[in-house]
């Protein structure tokens, strides 16, 4: 018969999650978890195989706390710029977590439609506004939401690394100025024109 667990799993992971937001995902280690509950590390192991498992419920509540901030957005008007103020603001208020959840090496490359999974229901949330609010084919906005994505995921490093500081009217001003370059474009029907095309070499 398996040993009785002597914390929940909620405990564990709610303590996990204190450590990460404070020190970074890099501080969570069994001896630290076990000091910060008070007990030797074997408790943990009874209910988490592994801290590789318990790291992916720590980055689970991380994207949880995100996307209460990107849910806040929808009192506002327009929304969509509302989520990206929102976001800097997650990564002002909470920069270990916004490290955890989008400053993180990957061993693979992906497209970014690709990595709109990754960014869990927020991604479809601001597709789905683009689409309705600026009547906008899906292809359209996912090229606009792509650059302002970028755009503001730009800022958002540059505070949760703490190389700058923005106010919150140069924030609005700034991704004012983005989004409406981007979607006077793609309305003008010229976007294709804007993309890149690779030069091909020719044999000297």
């Amino acid at each position: 018969m398996p040993p009785k667990a002597k914390f929940t799993k909620e405990e564990i992971v709610t303590t996990a999650f204190t450590i990460v937001r404070k020190h970074g995902i890099n501080a969570l280690t069994a001896r630290s978890l076990a000091k910060e509950l008070g007990s030797s590390s074997r408790p943990i192991f009874t209910v988490f195989e592994n801290m590789e498992d318990l790291q992916t419920e720590v980055r689970n509540a991380a994207m949880k706390e995100f996307e209460s901030y990107a849910e806040a957005a929808a009192e506002y008007t327009p929304a969509f710029k509302q989520i990206g103020i929102q976001m800097i603001q997650f990564a002002n208020r909470e920069p270990k977590l916004f490290q955890l959840l989008y400053m993180q090496e990957h061993n693979d490359s992906k497209s970014f439609e690709e990595h709109l999974k990754y960014l869990g229901d927020t991604g479809e949330v601001c597709l789905a506004m683009l689409e309705q609010e600026y009547a906008l084919k899906r292809t359209e906005a996912i090229a606009l939401f792509m650059q302002v994505w970028i755009f503001t995921y730009g800022i958002c490093v540059l505070c949760a690394t703490g190389a700058c500081r923005f106010e919150e009217r140069e924030i609005q001003e700034m991704l004012s100025r983005e989004f409406a370059s981007m979607l006077t474009l793609i309305k003008s029907g010229k976007l294709e024109l804007c993309e890149i095309v690779p030069e091909k070499k020719t044999g000297r």
